[in-house]
């Protein structure tokens, strides 16, 4: 499928901040390549730059811009039915976190390639608030549903991690691993909340009797319990630029290696941002630094 992008400068600094702004909606859309090509060129001349992705079963996005283009954009998703009131995380930085604007079609908003998913039939949501108190259950298994390398900069304690290295691998994990006789109760959580929708939907379509995801993901947590209790250990990886965040949502020192997404030890930072950070096994392996770009949202 053919994807249109286009070489835009990359601002580091803002004279005003910048806003980012997470989203995404499970909603029929049977005309992605029409709002696609309404969209595009509007978001550029609103000054916003991320990834809109764009599947038959809805739309999610991590996009940054200045207010005003901001508020254009969610005026014009408020103007269809479809996207009107749409949820989202907020966030302000100092820099532009990405390098360019683009919308992408995609079989799915979030690959799980699980076929006939009911997306009717989620899991119960926790509060972040009641997140620490459930989650110290005994008789409650916690999942963390993301990539390994994204586990490796920070999770909730007490968290399983299946190391899988993209998120088609976790169906297969989940038959091998858990067992809805065994585990009764599973809590599920992931960045900001889309890859729970679906993960807690397959874990109730194959039996498991009480499944549960953290709301809004971690960033909403982070934000509204500020940590208190210790409970999240370590940084966020996110989808941009500032490559991840710390509990109190400022960016953090984190830097992964460009070509696997594997964290990097700081004395092997070099400087330009982190942008040529390989990590050692790749340079042992003799693989080459990939050009830079930024992933564009979770896989």
């Amino acid at each position: 499928m053919k994807v249109e992008t286009v070489n835009e400068p990359h601002d580091f600094l803002s004279d005003e901040p910048i806003v980012i702004r997470a989203f995404y909606r499970f909603v029929p859309v049977a005309d992605c390549e029409d709002v696609k090509q309404t969209l595009l060129p509007l978001c550029r001349e609103w000054g916003l730059k991320g990834t809109i992705l764009l599947a038959s079963e809805g739309i999610n996005s991590t996009i940054a811009g200045p207010r005003a283009g901001m508020d254009q954009l969610f005026a014009w998703f408020d103007a269809d039915a479809r996207f009107a009131e749409m949820e989202f995380k907020e966030h302000v930085a100092e820099f532009m976190p990405f390098q360019r604007m683009k919308i992408r079609l995609k079989q799915e908003i979030v690959r799980l390639a699980y076929d006939d998913l009911d997306m009717e039939n989620v899991g119960d949501y926790i509060r972040p608030e009641a997140w620490d108190d459930f989650i110290a259950q005994d008789d409650v298994v916690v999942i963390d549903t993301r990539n390994d390398y994204e586990v490796q900069i920070g999770t909730f304690k007490g968290a399983v991690n299946p190391k899988t290295a993209d998120f088609r691998s976790l169906p297969q994990w989940v038959t091998q691993h858990l067992d809805p006789q065994k585990h009764r109760k599973v809590a599920m959580f992931c960045t900001g909340g889309i890859r729970c929708e679906k993960s807690t939907a397959l874990l109730k379509q194959m039996g498991f009797p009480e499944v549960y995801h953290l709301k809004g993901g971690i960033l909403q947590y982070l934000e509204d319990t500020k940590n208190k209790n210790g409970m999240w250990q370590g940084d966020c990886f996110v989808f941009d630029d500032r490559v991840a965040v710390d509990a109190a949502l400022a960016p953090a020192q984190t830097v992964i290696c460009r070509n696997c997404s594997t964290p990097v030890e700081h004395p092997q930072q070099p400087d330009n941002n982190h942008k040529g950070v390989i990590c050692g096994a790749c340079q042992k392996a003799g693989k080459h630094l990939e050009k830079y770009e930024v992933q564009d949202m979770a896989n």
